[in-house]
């Protein structure tokens, strides 16, 4: 294990090297992050339409093999919830880093093989990406919070979540300008993962050995303080309401998230440049509104934020279904993608408010859910498909996603209402 220099929380000795440097550690985590979400979860969705154009699978299989990819990021945070307690001895060798460095070069060598001319295996190669994903996700989170808190700047830990938007602005203008040169596939297979390997170099002297220990464990973990958390309503309906609430943005941006570029290409005329644009629309979106996320006030209650992003959300799909045009699903894209990380951000935190005492368990919980509720969406898309026309079923498949996110929305007013945070946290 590489050694690392002792630095007490809120000091940065004026010799401290280039590694340990507050802006390093945040642009290693972003850029571990745009690895294994913006390639490893995502890259599969500019490159789809491609593989329908080159006849290696159809809808109903590209389906399928979304749906693997999200089963295998469920399996991956799950494993990553126990594994500190079913294998210590294990935990203890493997560190975060350690994980995280295996999660990226499992990702890199993921990506290529999809370049290979065999279809039976592209299930298990998503299903197996997806685990990565997840485990750098989680794991580089965990080092790159700890770390900030220890170089006294916990704040920067939320720019780190603009990686998977800035992976997916990259592997977008990458799709699109393969499209143009008419690429097969099995070559934008090959572009991403060498793109995984250029971005893993900002990685690789960062990221290695032990975050150091951090005193004051709020800020490390990015969730209000303990006096903060104890407000409000950590009833076991308050829990439940919350679960089913943030499961629901699972199924609400999964179908956009999935076919968007599809969509689009089926909307707008033959020939038209704007589909493969669409998408690093989208990844901009969600790179902006995770820097923004973290500029909202501890005081501010995070159901009502939580609201809005619902609300924002539900109205890009709209947009996409009723105004289907160049315009109208480029606002449709930033309006889906803006809260796309702000929704994981203050629903974490949402979650450790209502259980502190339980606030690891709890977060992993819900996002279990979410991750089960994405999981329905491809399938239930390609059922409807199978109904009548590719554009009636994404049309309903759309439409299912608004209603969940309105109706998340819609709880999370009622449980501000039913259980409010006591007068002095609330936004003067």
């Amino acid at each position: 294990m590489e050694p690392q220099a002792t630095v007490h929380p809120g000091t940065i000795p004026a010799a401290t090297p280039w590694a340990d440097r507050p802006h390093t550690v945040a642009l290693a985590g972003m850029l571990a992050l745009a690895v294994a979400m913006g390639v490893g979860r995502f890259a599969f969705t500019p490159l789809l339409p491609m593989m329908l154009h080159d006849g290696v699978l159809t809808l109903a299989e590209g389906s399928w093999l979304a749906t693997a990819n999200y089963v295998g990021y469920l399996v991956g945070a799950l494993a990553c919830m126990a594994l500190p307690w079913l294998a210590p001895g294990f935990y203890a060798r493997w560190h975060p880093a350690r994980l995280a460095r295996a999660g990226l070069v499992a990702t890199v060598l993921l990506t290529l093989a999809m370049a290979l001319p065999m279809p039976a295996s592209w299930p298990a190669l998503r299903f197996v990406a997806g685990a990565a994903s997840a485990v750098v996700l989680l794991n580089v989170a965990a080092w790159c919070m700890v770390r900030l808190a220890v170089l006294g700047r916990p704040a920067m830990g939320g720019l780190i979540f603009c990686g998977p938007g800035v992976g997916i602005v990259l592997t977008g203008l990458a799709a699109g300008a393969m499209v143009a040169g008419q690429w097969r596939a099995a070559s934008g297979w090959v572009v991403f993962g060498l793109l995984s390997v250029l971005l893993c170099v900002g990685v690789w002297p960062v990221v290695r050995g032990r975050a150091a220990q951090v005193q004051a464990t709020d800020p490390a973990r990015g969730a209000p303080p303990a006096a903060a958390r104890a407000q409000g309503g950590g009833t076991v309906v308050a829990r439940a309401v919350h679960a089913v609430a943030y499961g629901l943005a699972g199924l609400g941006y999964i179908v956009t998230a999935t076919f968007l570029p599809v969509i689009a290409r089926a909307a707008l005329p033959p020939g038209s440049p704007w589909p493969d644009l669409f998408w690093p629309v989208f990844g901009a979106g969600v790179a902006i509104g995770a820097a923004l996320s973290t500029r909202a006030p501890p005081a501010w209650d995070r159901r009502w934020l939580l609201l809005a992003a619902y609300a924002l959300q539900a109205l890009g799909i709209a947009l996409g279904l009723v105004w289907p045009s160049p315009a109208g699903f480029a606002l449709s894209s930033l309006c889906v993608g803006l809260p796309f990380t702000a929704i994981t951000f203050y629903g974490l935190q949402e979650a450790r408010r209502l259980w502190p005492a339980s606030a690891d368990s709890f977060a992993s919980l819900v996002t279990a859910a979410y991750g089960l509720c994405q999981i329905a969406g491809p399938p239930l898309v390609a059922w409807l498909i199978a109904q009548g026309d590719a554009g009636r079923g994404f049309a309903r498949g759309l439409a299912l996603a608004a209603a969940a996110l309105v109706a998340g929305a819609v709880m999370y007013g009622l449980s501000a209402w039913r259980w409010p945070l006591s007068p002095h946290r609330m936004v003067r």
